[in-house]
């Protein structure tokens, strides 16, 4: 059972805490590193796939001794905060870390909450890591926010290419939960479609988030007959459940989604009727995967029971920050020499084998280097499991 009782200092939340079992001392400083994400209701499985892997690889670096930034070894911490998929909490929980003296912060997990604390964390000091898709947040003057994953408007075109030139997609039509998130990928979606050269048959019906029958939300789109239906931001609650419908209703062609999914809450909520059901999946395969990304797999399992895919992407936040902070000790409690740090970083990648290595991409995207560099690793699910269907990169 971890401890959290710290002393705070007045420098990056470093202190000396009652870290070890037993009540033993920890001999090394503490550094306190925030998740401030949705742990509870229907999107929760995006928020406990972050808290869960950031426990298990402090966990880990605790137990093997600590993370060495200059001349200092750190116990790590995570001060976990809860929002709820609700904006107003997630500018409560950036506050909450703002007080605690904490700089760096992985989430939220969405565009509203990531939107809203944005404001806390560059007048604060903070460098956060957001699941969340808002161009503004990484593009000039903006320079606080980091994503922490591959955007819907970097694989959405990678997943409808593939689809045209393998599976023969020509129609699609959208459908998207009543809500900002979904709403605006869907329409970065529909954008994506139509450049690429596919008809959009259908974009304009939505759901609300506590729907639970959809046969009349679905019927409408699914007598446009699309090659492809895109379930755009939709959450892992509502996802089986629309696949189910749309199956039942008699729909044969594809289905997919450019938000990560858990594979259990598939089988649970859609069993054989989610087979093929295409989705972006962690950042990782069984033919990326190194020693240490199986270890991480291992321990994540030990401590939580259960593994869930997504968090071979979501294990790289932490190890983003810990790097780029070892790389230039100054930026412990300076946010600004991180973010000076962060054009010419670069430094191995231990969840990957080969050369990888881990840096700052999105030029491309953003004008600046403000993405974490994972693969894109598009899956499809297929009896209960997850199966890779293709691996990119973005720039």
């Amino acid at each position: 059972m971890k401890r959290r009782v710290v002393l705070k200092s007045a420098v990056a939340a470093v202190a000396l805490s009652a870290f070890a079992a037993g009540g033993a001392w920890a001999e090394n400083p503490v550094l306190k590193i925030g998740f401030v994400g949705v742990t509870s209701g229907p999107a929760a499985a995006w928020g406990i796939s972050n808290q869960r892997s950031m426990e298990t690889r402090a966990a880990w670096i605790n137990e093997t001794g600590g993370y060495t930034i200059g001349d200092t070894t750190y116990d790590i911490e995570i001060v976990s905060f809860d929002d709820q998929k609700d904006p107003k909490r997630a500018i409560a929980g950036m506050e909450k870390m703002a007080q605690e003296g904490i700089h760096y912060v992985v989430g939220p997990n969405v565009d509203d909450g990531a939107a809203a604390v944005r404001p806390v964390a560059e007048a604060n000091g903070i460098m956060y890591f957001p699941y969340a898709f808002p161009k503004e947040l990484y593009t000039a003057p903006a320079s606080n926010a980091v994503l922490g994953m591959v955007a819907n408007y970097q694989s959405g075109p990678a997943i409808y290419k593939y689809l045209m030139e393998n599976k023969g997609v020509k129609t699609v039509a959208f459908i998207a939960a009543n809500e900002s998130d979904p709403l605006s990928q869907r329409d970065g979606g529909v954008a994506a479609a139509k450049e690429l050269g596919l008809e959009v048959v259908s974009d304009n019906v939505t759901y609300q988030v506590d729907t639970t029958d959809f046969t009349p939300v679905l019927t409408p789109v699914l007598r446009t007959r699309p090659d492809l239906l895109v379930l755009s931001g939709v959450s892992p609650a509502n996802a089986p459940q629309l696949i189910r419908s749309a199956r039942e209703l008699g729909y044969q062609g594809l289905i997919s989604t450019e938000t990560a999914q858990d594979a259990q809450v598939l089988q649970e909520g859609a069993g054989d009727l989610a087979n093929g059901f295409i989705s972006v999946g962690g950042a990782s395969t069984p033919e990326l995967a190194s020693d240490a990304m199986r270890e991480f797999v291992k321990r994540y399992t030990d401590m939580f029971g259960e593994y869930n895919d997504e968090s071979n992407t979501k294990v790289y936040a932490l190890e983003y920050i810990l790097e780029t902070l070892k790389a230039n000790p100054a930026a412990i409690d300076d946010v600004n020499a991180f973010q000076a740090t962060m054009d010419g970083f670069e430094a191995p990648n231990p969840y990957m084998v080969g050369d990888a290595k881990l840096r700052y991409v999105g030029s491309t995207s953003f004008g600046q280097k403000r993405q974490v560099a994972v693969p894109l690793v598009v899956n499809v699910y297929q009896d209960g499991a997850f199966e890779t269907l293709f691996v990119a990169e973005v720039d």
